[in-house]
């Protein structure tokens, strides 16, 4: 698990940072998971390498984790060390695939025409990352599926809100284009990083969709599997309270750094998480109004 704990360990990543409260077996298990999401989607975003050679590399990855998935010798290293965890936890290769072909809609699309497409990229990025770590962290109840999915929209959609002018640098708009014309802000205004109300009503109404997930995520969540879900409780805590903080500054995400919680915001998070574990008050802290 050498590689895929190395790269998880240099990662900023809020996912990474949720490991800590899994017992050691779960949080090698999500290393390695972790590991091979990482490094899909790093090949996706290299814009230095031409788009086809990315989908040729994308195809080796789909290649080589299907050989995982199948019980035969993967030739990338960070598959062979997820090789055990997708045997023990019955991971399959449907969703590893559904992964990389949301990864690879990167490499062609920059405007989603409304939240139906959106929504599908969301799936495809994030809830299927839950699809996956569920079956590492255990549950006993098929509702939490439906959580995953859930959960993962709502970060995601909280990541598209965060990201506004990072992805605006690169040519991407992910905000809904009928979005935009219904709060009348033009694609030219949000790649001239130009904020105004109207961009403002606009994220409100995207960061309500965002709300609508974490509720959905709040009140599906099994209770028998609340414990269970503690590493996927913290990820819905952080981004909750980013999507807040977000609101608070009014959605003006444009300035040259991203919109993040501080480590003392993030240890405190922990802390919270972590004992509510241990006294057993495991209901979501995210998703109220």
């Amino acid at each position: 698990m050498q590689d895929s704990r190395t790269i998880t360990q240099k990662s900023a990543s809020n996912l990474a940072l949720a490991f800590i409260l899994l017992p050691k077996a779960k949080r090698d298990g999500m290393s390695a998971l972790y590991a091979f999401c990482r490094e899909v989607d790093d090949v996706a975003d290299d814009e230095a390498v031409p788009a086809e050679q990315r989908r040729q590399r994308l195809a080796e990855w789909r290649a080589d984790i299907r050989r995982a998935c199948n019980g035969e010798a993967p030739q990338i290293l960070v598959n062979r060390e997820l090789q055990p965890v997708i045997q023990q936890c019955h991971l399959q290769f449907e969703l590893f695939d559904e992964l990389i072909k949301g990864v690879e809609m990167d490499l062609d699309i920059k405007r989603y025409a409304d939240y139906s497409e959106l929504e599908q990229y969301c799936y495809r990025v994030a809830s299927v990352v839950g699809l996956l770590s569920i079956e590492i962290f255990g549950y006993q109840d098929t509702a939490c599926r439906d959580y995953a999915i859930y959960l993962g929209k709502a970060l995601q959609l909280t990541n598209i809100l965060r990201d506004v002018r990072s992805d605006a640098e690169r040519g991407r708009i992910y905000l809904p284009l009928s979005e935009l014309e219904r709060f009348k802000v033009s694609p030219e205004e949000i790649l001239r990083f130009e904020y105004s109300s109207r961009f403002e009503a606009l994220a409100a109404s995207v960061a309500e969709r965002a709300r609508h997930f974490y509720h959905q995520a709040r009140i599906t969540l099994p209770k028998v599997d609340r414990r269970s879900m503690v590493a996927a409780e913290l990820m819905g805590s952080v981004y909750w309270r980013l999507l807040k903080k977000l609101e608070r500054q009014q959605f003006d995400v444009f300035g040259p750094n991203p919109t993040r919680l501080n480590k003392g915001q993030k240890i405190l998070l922990i802390l919270r998480t972590g004992l509510r574990v241990a006294s057993g008050a495991m209901t979501p802290n995210y998703g109220t109004p």
